[in-house]
């Protein structure tokens, strides 16, 4: 097949010295910063983000798969060992995964997870190589209406997911709306919310709002913590790091239940694998009530097998949908979208025809940081588990040098250094109101995308506001919109109902 042959092109690219380096510097340097507390994936990526532009842009972008996939591990380490997930999508494997460490078999939960991790991001990896061509070629019907409601789609639904709120999840989507419309409007050469202020006219670097929004806000909504909040212990692994045949084969199930769960939601703008992975949860624990012996709550080993293999499912196929449709489904994807512009590469149908040498070596190196990721984190996990030793205030206090570091360096501009002040005080209003992160980082991305396509869809239409739906995928795209938001608002109602009980 086709896909086959450019598949093992794209590894005869990355298959040197080199580029095994960088992949393996990414899954390293993502877990690393994945595995501390209160960092995360995302702030993974949007910290490294500065390092890799002194690199080709093959060499930059299989680093990031490491860095994305390492970071999303780190996640469940911190989640395992502290009970404190470092990110909301680690949460759902936490719940099972933290009892066990409690009953001493913390390194079996961090071998269920690792391989749960590289099951899902395996299967996924499959799939997008086999797929995302095919939805590619499809995408290329899709004209300037297609694309707004493409990006309509992403917008609502990413802020009615994410947030308990939909105010805030409003609130956040125009906070990310109004900072991309900051600069030089193209069509009319107008400036836009410069304030007369020079500087302001390129318009605010993705890379200076996402490390001020997730790291430094992060950095000072910690630093609001002291003397309020204790550091946790963590549970350091102990004994065997690797499962028995009895535990293989009670986790198995989960894994390929898990997989199948997640791989659809990589496609749907729903801020990330919180959905699938809670979804995966509670399948298995529906499942277990009908044993004779329930085990959830105790530390049951699918507990952790199936959310860990959505979470790494999830972030697979969100990985086609950004390469095939330029749609990043979570705060993660929309980062690395970023890392793509800043190559002069536009995600979406044509990429795979404008670059599609890249393209292939990217794909490869999903699996190729698989398999590093697996041997990294399964004999090595308690030295992972080492990092959760550092004490708070050196950590921040790195985080906050480095973000400086690299926001600088990318720009080479101290008025970037101002504005990532400016917006690390708004991160820290936002956490302190409960305002997600996502929907603004989504917004910052796609925004120019829909003002674009909403333009030019009107000006080929004379005004007309039909055009906006006038073709079957517009209405397709809006009518699951709705489909979708009518399920958020039932599901939210019922869990309410449930809790007045």
């Amino acid at each position: 097949m086709e896909q086959l042959s450019n598949l093992l092109g794209g590894f005869a690219d990355i298959m040197s010295p080199s580029a095994l380096l960088f992949v393996f510097l990414g899954a390293l340097m993502g877990t690393a910063v994945g595995v501390l507390p209160g960092l995360g994936s995302a702030m993974a990526v949007a910290l490294l983000l500065p390092l890799t532009f002194v690199l080709d842009p093959t060499s930059a972008l299989i680093m990031f798969t490491g860095i994305y996939f390492g970071g999303l591990f780190g996640d469940s380490i911190a989640g395992f060992l502290m009970n404190t997930p470092g990110n909301s999508t680690a949460i759902a494997s936490t719940f099972e995964g933290h009892r066990m460490a409690l009953r001493g078999k913390a390194a079996q939960a961090l071998a269920t997870g690792a391989i749960g991790a590289f099951i899902g991001g395996m299967v996924a990896s499959a799939l997008v190589v086999f797929f995302a061509p095919t939805l590619a070629r499809l995408a290329t019907g899709f004209g300037p209406a297609e694309f707004l409601a493409l990006a309509v789609f992403a917008f609502v639904a990413i802020s009615a997911v994410v947030a308990d709120s939909a105010i805030r999840g409003v609130a956040a989507l125009a906070i990310g709306l109004t900072l991309a419309l900051i600069g030089i409007d193209q069509p009319s050469g107008s400036p836009r919310f410069s304030f007369g202020f020079s500087p302001l006219l390129d318009g605010i670097s993705i890379v200076v709002i996402t490390v001020s929004l997730l790291a430094l806000g992060e950095v000072f909504s910690q630093a609001a913590k002291v003397g309020r909040a204790q550091d946790t212990k963590a549970v350091m692994p102990t004994g065997r790091w690797w499962l028995s045949k009895a535990e293989f084969r009670q986790a198995l199930p989960a894994w390929l239940r898990g997989t199948a769960i997640g791989v659809p939601f990589g496609v749907i703008p729903a801020g990330g694998a919180e959905v699938p992975t809670f979804l995966a949860y509670g399948t298995e624990r529906r499942l277990d009530r009908r044993k004779a012996e329930p085990t959830f709550g105790k530390g049951a080993i699918e507990g952790v097998a199936a959310p860990e293999a959505a979470g790494n499912a999830t972030a697979g196929t969100a990985m086609g949908a950004l390469l095939a449709l330029g749609l990043p489904t979570s705060a993660t994807a929309a980062i690395l979208l970023a890392a793509f512009q800043q190559y002069g590469l536009q995600p979406g149908p044509l990429l795979l025809e404008r670059s599609g040498d890249i393209v292939w070596a990217l794909l490869a190196g999903f699996f190729l940081a698989m398999i590093v990721l697996l041997i990294l984190n399964l004999p090595f996990a308690p030295l992972w588990a080492q990092l959760l030793r550092v004490p708070k205030s050196y950590l921040y206090a790195g985080i906050a040098v480095f973000a400086a570091f690299g926001v600088y360096a990318a720009g080479a501009s101290t008025v970037d250094l101002v504005i990532m002040l400016v917006l690390g005080v708004l991160g820290l209003a936002m956490r302190l109101y409960d305002i997600p992160v996502a929907p603004v980082l989504i917004a910052v991305i796609l925004g120019p995308l829909a003002e674009y396509s909403l333009r030019d869809a009107m000006g080929n239409s004379d005004n007309d506001p039909a055009v906006l739906v006038s073709s079957p995928i517009t209405v397709v795209l809006y009518l699951l919109l709705l489909a979708g938001l009518a399920w958020t608002a039932w599901r939210r109602y019922a869990e309410k109902q449930a809790a007045d009980v």
